[in-house]
């Protein structure tokens, strides 16, 4: 079975988040609150995608982490390449030879090539703003709430 890894989903799960308001920075606490995952587990993650340059960190009282870039222009390849390293579905087509022991006789090996390109390609056609467009209503987490309204509601 082909499937990203944990940390690979919660890090579009994050970078989905952070591009619906892109204009904002969000501490890891508050981003791990919002998602529901684990604020160790975020923190990484974080700590990860900045690394690579996906994120940029702003320290002090209004910082925060927040897309280095325009999520129009972060693909969902770079976010999981960024997690988990190069895409790649078979050892023999990961950056570098020798990871298989029949690489040199295997007649498969053109065509496992084109299948994760075939991937690699969909996954770059898709932004993590493209991403952030497609969260149904339903799921969408409030931008702000006003917990004042919503005593003030409960009160009646």
């Amino acid at each position: 079975m082909f499937r990203l890894s944990k940390l690979a989903d919660y890090g579009i799960v994050i970078m989905t988040n952070l591009a619906r308001r892109a204009d904002r920075q969000f501490s890891a606490a508050d981003i791990a609150s919002e998602i529901q995952i684990p604020q160790p587990t975020v923190s990484k993650i974080l700590k990860m995608l900045s690394k690579e340059g996906l994120l940029v960190s702003h320290r002090g009282a209004k910082g925060g982490y927040g897309l280095s870039r325009p999520g129009s222009s972060i693909t969902v390849a770079e976010v999981i390449t960024a997690i988990e390293g190069p895409i790649a579905l078979t050892a023999c087509i990961e950056e570098g030879s020798g990871g298989c022991d029949i690489e040199s006789l295997c007649p498969a090996r053109a065509n496992w090539q084109r299948i994760n390109d075939a991937i690699r390609n969909a996954l770059d056609g898709i932004n993590v703003e493209e991403m952030a467009l497609a969260i149904p209503e339903a799921f969408a987490t409030p931008v702000a709430t006003d917990t004042s309204l919503d005593k003030r509601t409960a009160a009646r």
